[in-house]
């Protein structure tokens, strides 16, 4: 049996190949280019592989986002740009901002190597309760090896996340309890938290007086009960994205992982997440 963790430290080792698609100036002249406005360029971009999807799916599928700043977004969004147009420009952000992170390390052959260890483990994702993994899954594969190695990214990284919605959702917490439970964690600054997903300081303060009540916070931080339920929250994602790596083997998840370390690294150092 693939011990769960497996599935924490290769997506830690890959989230960087991802998640500088979201800072990447060449991603934003890219929205630019088809006429996407500021504010929707990270709600469409994400969202544009499931179609011109109303504000409603976005909101269940991101989760933690203040409904207000998703409908002043979608679905606008999608009467400047198509969700195929949008979809194009992002995959084109991610090539410039590959080629100017990585050089010519992006025609490596370790890189088509990692690409196609991937892309192996990404066609192992079941897609059942997943609906944001099962869209970008279903986008055609890029020729290009860095960009079939982002894509296939992209996709575990998403029924991931899927799964780790899921959780909250079994645990009860709704999506601004939730990035209170994140800022209580301290891995990321609760404030840095509130201000990216717009929740009002009113809207904050009610979260964390309802996970006060049920015994989750004292104070600042987590009481027992709250550090337990996080932690529950945190295996159950492991344990509902071990799937394609246990499919990929643990030996070539460390391949892989071996493969993409120096990449992602490189990507950190170019200073794409500030």
């Amino acid at each position: 049996m693939t011990d769960p963790l497996l599935a924490r430290k290769v997506w830690r080792t890959l989230e960087p190949v991802h998640g500088f698609v979201y800072f990447s100036p060449e991603a934003t002249a890219a929205y630019d280019a088809i006429g996407l406005p500021p504010a929707a360029h990270y709600f469409a971009s994400r969202a544009a592989a499931m179609g011109p999807v109303p504000a409603e799916v976005v909101m269940a599928t991101f989760y933690n986002f203040e409904p207000s700043l998703v409908r002043a977004a979608i679905p606008d969004a999608w009467d400047h740009a198509t969700p195929a147009a949008v979809v194009e420009a992002r995959l084109a952000g991610v090539d410039a901002g590959l080629r100017r992170m990585l050089g010519d390390d992006v025609e490596h052959p370790e890189v088509a190597e990692a690409a196609e260890l991937a892309v192996e483990a990404a066609a192992a994702c079941t897609p059942e309760g997943r609906p944001l993994h099962a869209a970008h899954a279903a986008l055609p594969w890029p020729d290009e090896a860095h960009l079939r190695l982002w894509q296939a990214v992209t996709v575990l990284r998403e029924h991931r996340g899927d799964g780790h919605l899921a959780a909250l959702v079994v645990e009860g917490l709704d999506g601004c309890e939730a990035l209170v439970t994140h800022g209580a964690s301290g891995e990321v600054p609760a404030e840095l938290l509130q201000a990216t997903r717009g929740w009002s300081d009113e809207a904050w303060a009610g979260a964390r007086q309802r996970l006060t009540e049920r015994g989750l916070l004292d104070g600042d931080g987590f009481t027992d009960a709250g550090a337990a339920l996080r932690q529950r929250v945190e295996d159950r994602t492991d344990e509902a994205a071990v799937g394609p790596w246990a499919a990929l083997g643990a030996e070539r998840c460390e391949r892989l992982r071996q493969l993409v370390r120096p990449r992602s690294r490189a990507i950190v150092a170019s200073g794409a997440f500030g």
